[in-house]
């Protein structure tokens, strides 16, 4: 199929800096994915990022977390698109999401950048919305519009507390699972699944 899964890319930023922070939880998908699979990420400097492949022939998977910081992710997004002669719909874009709490996903074959800067640089380098997306919930820092526009960027730029990791494991792996389930099943049916998950579904499924 034309328009099978053949990039998965993790927006985040680059840096021990940046490592396990909200942001980078599209990130900390894949590495996760690529130690599942026992593959190694190498450098690409034509394509902005780093890359690791998984899967053979038509299951071969490219996943990429590019190098250029958050708000420039587009630009490492198109280089690989054009590199590997991918379409937009052949791309599965993994997205930390605030307006979603730690434990809900949330796929999409199109739609706006939702006031995600990584979303926004893509949608303007590729020229378009569609493209698949899989919002990542990583909660709100408050319920207060004031207090929460206060305090986003050091919520999204902070890391998870302890309480919260065996959830954010437990999302990770749901993430691979979904990913898997788009390889086999498209993204309709494998979204039927993924949007219909609760964080006690998670915490009681591992």
């Amino acid at each position: 199929m034309e328009t099978a899964l053949r990039l998965v890319v993790g927006l985040g930023n680059p840096g021990s800096k940046y490592s396990g922070t909200r942001h980078n939880i599209g990130f900390m998908a894949l590495e996760r994915l690529a130690a599942r699979e026992n593959v190694s990420f190498r450098q690409q400097s034509k394509l902005h990022g780093l890359v690791a492949d998984i899967g053979a022939g038509q299951q071969r998977l490219r996943l990429l977390m590019p190098q250029t910081f958050m708000n420039d992710s587009g630009r490492s997004i198109r280089a690989a698109l054009d590199w590997f002669d991918f379409t937009p719909e052949q791309l599965l874009v993994l997205v930390d999401d605030m307006d979603l709490p730690l434990g809900r996903l949330r796929l999409r074959a199109q739609g706006s950048a939702g006031g995600h800067n990584g979303l926004r640089s893509t949608i303007q380098h590729l020229g378009m919305q569609m493209f698949p997306r899989l919002r990542i919930g990583i909660g709100a820092p408050a319920d207060n519009p004031a207090e929460r526009k206060a305090r986003t960027v050091s919520h999204v730029l902070g890391c998870f507390n302890n309480a919260e990791q065996p959830l954010v494991s437990s999302v990770l792996d749901e993430v691979i699972d979904g990913i898997v389930r788009i390889q086999r099943l498209g993204l309709e049916r494998a979204g039927n699944r993924i949007n219909s998950l609760r964080p006690e579904d998670l915490v009681n499924s591992r």
